[in-house]
């Protein structure tokens, strides 16, 4: 098995399911709805909803990376602004989160292993770095989203 293929797997499991660890992101995500999602139990803490925004443009700076744009992210990028806390547009966040995430691990499919320990634009972080970074950037906030939701729901 490839390193790529496995560093595929890890982002599938850390992302949907069955990882060793506990939760997934889109396991915790699981029951959250627009008020638990716009919900700040935390002064001056973000919200789920802030976070799932957070990784989707985290998402996007990696797709550009791969794409060889090394263009950083703009504030309202990284920490976009909530839109207007309806059900509709929690449910079409959540889904971009999700069709982001397919498409990046569909792109790391493609990267060759030979590749891994290039960086991904000049100047930047290998690929390798960039690919487990990811992956240890959706347990970080996966974690803080459990916690938020926990403090919220109480479950």
């Amino acid at each position: 098995m490839s390193q790529v293929h496995r560093i595929c797997q890890q982002m599938e499991q850390t992302f949907n399911g069955e990882a060793w660890h506990g939760p997934s992101v889109l396991e915790i995500l699981n029951g959250v709805n627009a008020s638990i999602a716009v919900d700040k139990p935390i002064p001056g803490g973000h919200s789920v909803w802030e976070i799932v925004l957070h990784l989707i443009g985290t998402q996007g700076l990696l797709l550009n990376r791969l794409q060889g744009i090394a263009k950083e992210l703009a504030p309202d990028q990284d920490w976009p602004p909530v839109p207007e806390p309806t059900e509709t547009a929690w449910c079409e966040t959540v889904e971009r989160l999700e069709q982001q995430d397919k498409a990046l691990r569909e792109a790391v499919a493609r990267f060759p292993d030979e590749r891994l320990e290039e960086a991904l634009v000049s100047g930047g972080s290998s690929a390798y770095d960039n690919f487990h970074g990811y992956v240890q950037h959706n347990l970080y906030h996966a974690a803080q989203i459990g916690l938020i939701k926990k403090m919220v729901v109480g479950t």
